[in-house]
């Protein structure tokens, strides 16, 4: 019904508004619309951009800036402002699609232990994490360094020397800075490469066990196919995504680990096929006749469709595969050995295809210094017309105009470049060193300035913000409730309960029922406390998928495979292993309070009274739970009474509609989501015998439906739930890491906006987010409903536009259409970049990675992103940061009307290393405020995401500030050399050197003791250097009082200005954090 909703502009009046945006139900609104083609009129209706568009008639909607194509840049004003830039990349993005055309990804049939069957040719399943290969390593290493304009600048200023006319200097002057900078980078790059050269060939040599008709063969993971038989071990890693055919699990069934492809730590259940598993041998697998239909490849690694079908069995076998049929690659065997038939390989499997390739991460002082380096650079090339202007033009000036270039080159110092990269690393030295955050490690020494710039910050929830440990606290039974302090009268009734039940059948089968028959044609009899505490305490200890799993004794078997009364069934011998956490903290609070899950297998489970006892339960269907249904249930059929119940356990959104009409539930719901705590509510239906069987033969035949499968099992499924009898409502906590709270409300102090991505369930997210107080208590939250058409989105995002100041909650699955992204990309990242906070769950690992680069193109800002699962990496190497620096250089304008250098051969090499480094690398040392301030007055960290230290106007006053030192140190001297000309050299060079030094002590703001060190270490360098270059002083001069006293008196007049304006700065307009120290 939504596809045929047809969008027109909206009349102005009052009243078609109102109805128009009121819940009205979707036929009426189609009534008040014709059904023509919809994108032809949804351009014409842009979204509301305000709420007074509400409200004004002669204004309905604000126009969005899709709607204004016709007001973008055209022509040349689009090609200089960035159009030229478009061009090349789409024409560079065009040849490499036609170069590395990408296979279409169809379905296939694989034949068990056939690759040789296989109609296509499937890439080679081998892993690659390497960015360069022998051949592309040194062009790509130069370029990832030369594609900057500051590198590049140097490059050619080094290159130009080897022209004679153009020669001002010695070589190693120009080409020993540069050489040692692109020395560090390559070397750098080099390990990197190394490292990860090593990890693939590692991960690529792992060998497996692979079954063929001559028995088993070990084979490299790099040479396995589609079609293969792979024998798989305990915590061995699945090398491809795999059908899985026999488990050495008597259950048929085994467990396995998906942190590095989902975050979750939760062990997943799958199960074997059936037909496979059944088979008498291993080797009986190449007697039968048997395929595997499996869909395209595709990037939800929570969804699989496909059949497995054996055609020399009368009549042929047919077998629908799900999701709990798979082991996909990357995930961990955690019990048993396993056997699967490989259905893809390489960069067609699920972890592969969800892993975004990592990009080169370049910091904002990079690109900023990128751009002050060309404008400097604009700056030089006017200073050489001016002096080529100067001389008339005369003879062969152009020659002049480039030495003139060449002359000013150090204006740009190559310097900058060296004490940048050293001051990143010293940077990241110190983040390792740092007692605060022990056993922190910099993996990247490039970037570590961009945590003073971040702006949005994407932290994953498992592992991240909590500790995935879940605690029962809550239990409510409608008229009463239960928490942690009165849990023991819960433990009391269930043993009083099961006492009654086995003392009034003594001599008889066990009963798992209270003696009085259940009457469900009469709910209105009031049941005892005692008898619905009883039965919403086995609808917890029946309502899961949690398997009981008992760690290998010496002398005793490991397993537990069938349940027996007189089996040893000890409590420090038992672990609960489920797909998640909740359903663990359900089983273990059943256990403390008397109802013990002992054992489980795919078709019974067994559950031990506190008397001792053991009740079997046989396990007819299991439904499990999905972010559609946001529920599961079980059927199973009581051993000793043959009953046969339907529990379901789910959100309350939905459940409410489904059990009887109540007056408690959406009340307690709220209360306990208030508290942080996870609720879920239990209810169950008892069938009959003809009613279960005419439920199986449907929900069989909708299980093999290839086409909208889930739409028909889901249709199957619901008929039950009808009418269902509300047992309890159960309230879980999930134990959050240390200093959460406190730590996201200074984070949030400090102007970061913070954005939860997450794999896990829209309620346990928005639980989550409101228990770390990501989202305040008396915060509004809207949930973007998941969209299909772009009718559908536009109002979504209208209703979404008329709320304010709420917390955003959206599935990666509403990201993940292309309705919404296609048509309204800006308009929705402008939306959620408004509100507080937003949640995305149910995100695959490219969604993730999607997000972050929506933020950065849209926004412009730095992004951090923060998790700790494999399913995180993608995110992480999309952020600017994967978990700053202010720099400031004194540019000195040296220059005279003759084209040939003052300075020459090592006083300019010195004057970029050791004369002036020690000094300018120690600011890595300086701090305005002390770490503890900071940490007390977040709020100061938002002047660093402003970049005010490093702008066009500070750069633009530290130029002027150049200008001013150099016209005095060169007119200084020229004024005092008096009649010795060749004085004028040392004079002014230590006049320069002595106003580097006082400059950096100009901008320290809390001293060292190792600044202090390193300004006399400077000083110490050059005087004793003296000694030694004769070529460019006069020794005798400079040991004269005139030397001293003229190198003073142009220091003094060259530096005493700038410090009485900085001492009156800070008296009448101080900074922020110079309050807080006073």
């Amino acid at each position: 019904m939504a596809d045929q909703i047809p969008l027109h502009p909206v009349p102005r009046s009052a009243q078609r508004r109102a109805a128009y945006y009121s819940s009205a139900s979707a036929a009426q609104r189609h009534s008040r619309y014709q059904v023509e083609d919809e994108s032809s009129h949804l351009d014409e209706m842009p979204l509301m951009m305000s709420e007074e568009g509400f409200e004004n008639d002669e204004s309905d909607y604000h126009t969005l800036p899709r709607a204004r194509i016709s007001q973008r840049k055209r022509g040349l004003e689009w090609f200089i402002c960035g159009g030229w830039k478009f061009l090349c990349t789409s024409c560079s993005d065009w040849l490499i699609n036609i170069c590395r055309r990408k296979k279409e990804l169809k379905a296939r049939t694989v034949w068990l232990g056939c690759p040789e069957k296989c109609e296509e040719k499937y890439p080679k399943n081998a892993i690659k994490n390497q960015k360069y290969n022998i051949f592309t390593f040194i062009p790509g290493v130069l370029y990832e360094q030369f594609k900057f304009f500051l590198n590049l600048y140097f490059l050619v200023v080094s290159c130009s020397q080897f022209v004679p006319a153009l020669k001002i200097g010695y070589l190693y002057t120009y080409w020993a800075p540069l050489g040692f900078v692109l020395t560090v980078t390559v070397v750098r790059e080099a390990v990197d490469e190394y490292r990860r050269y090593k990890r693939d060939k590692e991960m690529n040599s792992q060998l497996y066990s692979k079954l063929t008709v001559r028995g088993k063969v070990q084979v490299k993971s790099s040479d396995i196919q589609v079609g293969d038989l792979i024998i798989v071990e305990k915590n061995q890693r699945i090398p491809s995504d795999m059908v899985f055919l026999r488990t050495s699990e008597k259950t048929g069934s085994c467990f396995i680990r998906t942190d590095q492809l989902d975050g979750e730590t939760d062990w997943k259940l799958k199960v074997a096929v059936s037909c496979t598993q059944r088979l008498p041998a291993l080797g009986d697998l190449f007697s039968i006749n048997a395929y595997v239909y499996a869909q395209k490849p595709q990037l939800d690694i929570h969804s699989f469709e496909g059949t497995f079908t054996r055609e020399d069995s009368d009549p042929a076998v047919h077998e629908s595969l799900s999701i709990e049929n798979t082991l996909w690659a990357s995930t961990v065997v955690a019990s048993g050995t396993v056997i699967g038939v490989v259905i893809y390989t390489g960069k067609e499997t699920r972890s592969v295809m969800n892993t975004s390739n990592p990009k080169n991460k370049v910091g904002l002082l990079d690109l900023e210094l990128n751009q002050l380096t060309k404008a400097l650079f604009l700056a030089l090339v006017a200073l050489s017309i001016v002096m080529v202007t100067l001389q008339g033009f005369v003879g062969p000036w152009y020659r002049n105009l480039f030495r003139f270039l060449l002359l000013f080159s150090y204006i740009i110092p190559i310097s900058l470049r060296v004490n940048l990269d050293m001051g990143k690393a010293a940077y990241g030295w110190m983040i390792m060193k740092d007692d605060n955050i022990p056993g922190t490690v910099v993996r990247t020494s490039t970037i570590p300035e961009e945590l003073g710039r971040l702006v949005y910050l994407l932290t994953d929830k498992t592992g991240t913000l909590t500790q995935n440990e879940m605690i029962f606290k809550r239990l409510h039974l409608g008229t009463v409730s239960y928490g942690t302090d009165t849990m023991d009268e819960i433990q009391s009734h269930i043993i009083n309960s099961y006492s009654q039940v086995h003392s009034q059948n003594s001599g008889n089968s066990t009963s798992s029922t209270p003696s009085r028959k259940p009457q469900p044609s009469a709910p209105k009899v009031r049941k005892s406390v005692s008898s619905r505490i009883h039965e919403a305490v086995k609808a917890i200890a029946l309502c899961h998928n949690v398997t009981p799993v008992y760690e290998s004794r010496a002398g005793v078997s490991g397993e537990t495979e069938y349940a027996e009364v007189d089996q040893d069934f000890s409590d420090e011998n038992r672990a609960y292993q489920a797909s998640s956490p909740d359903e663990v903290a359900l089983v273990q609070w059943t256990e403390s309070v008397g109802l013990t899950l002992v054992s489980r297998d795919l078709t019974s489970m067994q559950l031990k009274t506190p008397g001792g006892h053991i009740l079997t339960y046989y396990i007819l269907q299991i439904f499990p739970f999905t972010s559609e249904s946001k529920r599961m249930g079980i059927i199973v059929r009581d051993e000793s009474s043959g009953e046969i119940t339907f529990y379901m356990k789910g959100a309350d959104v939905a459940m409410s509609t489904i059990v009887q009409y109540n007056d408690w539930l959406e009340e307690e719901c709220g209360n306990m989501a208030r508290e942080g705590l996870r609720t879920l509510v239990v209810a169950k239906k008892s069938l009959t015998e003809e009613q279960y069987q005419d439920f199986e033969s449907r929900y069989n035949q909708a299980k093999l439906s290839i086409h909208d499968r889930n739409l028909k099992v889901a249709a199957v499924v619901e008929s039950l739930e009808r009418e269902m009898e509300l047992l309890c409502l159960t309230g879980v906590e999930d134990q959050l890491q240390a200093d959460v709270r406190p730590t996201l409300e200074m984070l949030r102090n400090a102007g970061i906006k913070i954005w939860m991505l997450t794999g896990d369930k829209l309620e346990t997210a928005t639980c989550i987010a409101k228990s770390s107080h990501l989202v305040s208590r008396t915060q509004d939250i809207h949930i973007f409903r998941p969209v299909t058409t772009r009718g559908e989105a536009h109002l979504e995002l209208n209703a979404f536009r008329r709320k304010h100041d709420c917390a955003l909650v959206i599935s990666g699955d509403s990201l993940e259409v292309r309705v919404c992204l296609k048509y309204y990309e800006h308009e929705f990242v402008e939306l959620a970049c408004q509100c507080p906070a937003v949640v995305c769950c149910r995100c695959s690992p490219t969604q993730k990675a999607h997000i972050v680069k929506l933020l950065q193109h849209h926004t412009g800002k730095r992004t951090c992103a923060i998790g700790d699962g494999g399913n995180d990496v993608s995110m992480i190497q999309a952020a600017d940061c994967g978990i700053g620096i202010e720099g400031k250089a004194v540019f000195s304008s040296v220059f005279y009307f003759a084209s040939v250098p003052l300075y020459q051969g090592f006083l300019m090499v010195g004057y970029a290393t050791i004369y002036t480094m020690f000094p300018v690398f120690s600011l890595v040392l300086d701090q305005d405020v002390k770490p503890e301030m900071a940490l007390l007055y977040p709020e100061l960290y938002k002047d660093l995401t402003k970049g005010r230290s490093l702008s066009f106007k500070t750069f633009l006053i530290w130029v002027l500030i150049s200008i001013y030192q150099g016209g005095i140190l060169m007119y200084g001297a020229l004024l005092l050399f008096e009649s010795e000309f060749v004085h004028v050299v040392a004079i002014s060079f230590t006049a320069l050197i002595l106003t580097e030094l006082l400059m950096v002590a100009l901008t320290i703001r809390t001293w060292h003791w190792l600044m202090v060190v390193a300004e006399f270490l400077s000083l110490g360098c050059y005087v004793a250097s003296l000694a030694f270059l004769n070529e460019y002083f006069d020794v005798a001069f400079i040991t004269t009082v005139t030397f001293l006293w003229k190198v003073s008196a142009i220091t003094v007049v060259s530096c005493l200005p700038l410090y009485i304006l900085k001492y009156l700065k800070r008296k009448f307009s101080p900074p922020s954090y110079s309050k807080l120290t006073s």
